[in-house]
């Protein structure tokens, strides 16, 4: 679902809003054997997180539209392996505290709320994880915070140099009049999140598909911005994945009907100012050892292979492993999670830890 998502390339105070968290239910609980809930105050806000397992932490933040929920399979392998497996819902997200206003989420703000977490759970180091929108705010909190982390994991969005410009105006030029998500979450009036919103189980039903999933034709097929929004353009799935059930489904379709979409396209509204706070970044190369997973089939990666993965990614990451899995796309921690748990457990293994 991520057209020209290579543009994330280019990414690089809190409220008291507290009103996920705040109205947290008494009955609040993982669905999942062995994986508990804690809430930690971070960086001015509360945040609900997912743990499993005691050892060295390995902390994931998701990206959109998810919830620590995306996570279910590796923190269960994580603890079973011998670590701390730490998921929050990111701000915004889930029982999280969802702050209105766009500039709390930008990617400092982000960083020091994973920073956050660290401190509330007295760890002095940690291994990071991110996947999607989770993959900037990994490397931008590794990059801020070095003698924090002790590696990174990244999933589908691969870590760049910061652009020559500010991102948007260039992405309005390569778009124009079309239709590009992107784009439409910067649009006045929140008419991105209305949608989804309005929408809830028929977004994330689109939405967490895999490349081959079968579909109607879409409803809208003029790419012009004046034509629709997004979902009408997506085509109905024919049913859910492999990966995904119907109890998962209702799930995550639960925690986005009470927190709405508002904080998750939040993210994408910092595109300029994350790139104007980003310019005090004296030293941009990460030197923790990072691994980089995606599937071969996620258009974040264009069809990019390992050797055109590593020519961009490599200056910037020395100590850089790549692992590319076959035939799965964006949502690679839970299409193909027995083969991310074995590339994720493989390279942690493979460090000190």
């Amino acid at each position: 679902m991520h057209l020209l998502a290579v543009l994330f390339a280019f990414f690089f105070l809190t409220t008291t809003t507290l009103t996920a968290a705040d109205s947290a239910p008494a009955d609040d609980s993982p669905p999942i054997d062995g994986i508990s809930f804690r809430y930690v105050e971070s960086n001015g806000i509360t945040m609900r997180i997912a743990e499993a397992g005691t050892g060295p932490t390995v902390l994931m933040a998701h990206g959109f539209p998810e919830s620590w929920f995306s996570w279910r399979h590796q923190l269960k392998a994580l603890a079973a392996a011998g670590f701390h497996a730490v998921a929050p819902d990111m701000r915004g997200y889930g029982l999280t505290s969802a702050p209105a206003e766009p500039e709390q989420y930008l990617l400092d703000i982000l960083a020091a709320d994973m920073v956050g977490i660290l401190d509330a759970l007295n760890v002095e180091q940690a291994h990071m994880a991110g996947h999607d929108w989770g993959s900037p705010v990994a490397s931008h909190t590794v990059v801020r915070y070095p003698d924090r982390f002790k590696s990174l994991t990244l999933m589908s969005v691969p870590y760049g140099p910061r652009a020559p410009s500010p991102p948007m105006a260039g992405m309005k030029q390569r778009v124009g009049d079309n239709f590009f998500y992107m784009l439409y979450h910067n649009e006045p009036g929140g008419v991105a999140e209305a949608e989804y919103d309005a929408n809830a189980r028929e977004f994330l039903y689109s939405i967490y598909q895999s490349p081959t999933s079968p579909r109607k034709p879409p409803e809208i097929t003029d790419p012009k911005r004046a034509a629709g929004g997004w979902l009408p353009r997506m085509g109905e799935p024919l049913g859910l994945p492999d990966w995904l059930s119907q109890a998962e489904l209702d799930y995550y379709v639960g925690q986005f009907e009470r927190s709405g979409f508002r904080g998750g396209v939040n993210y994408y509204r910092n595109f300029d100012g994350n790139w104007e706070a980003s310019a005090d970044i004296t030293n941009p190369v990460i030197q923790v050892p990072t691994l980089f997973l995606a599937g071969e089939q996620d258009m974040v990666i264009g069809g990019a292979n390992a050797d055109q993965i590593r020519s961009r990614m490599g200056p910037m990451v020395p100590n850089l492993t790549i692992k590319l899995i076959p035939n799965i796309g964006h949502w690679v921690q839970q299409e193909a999670a027995t083969d991310t748990n074995s590339a994720f457990l493989d390279f942690l293994d493979g460090l000190s830890q």
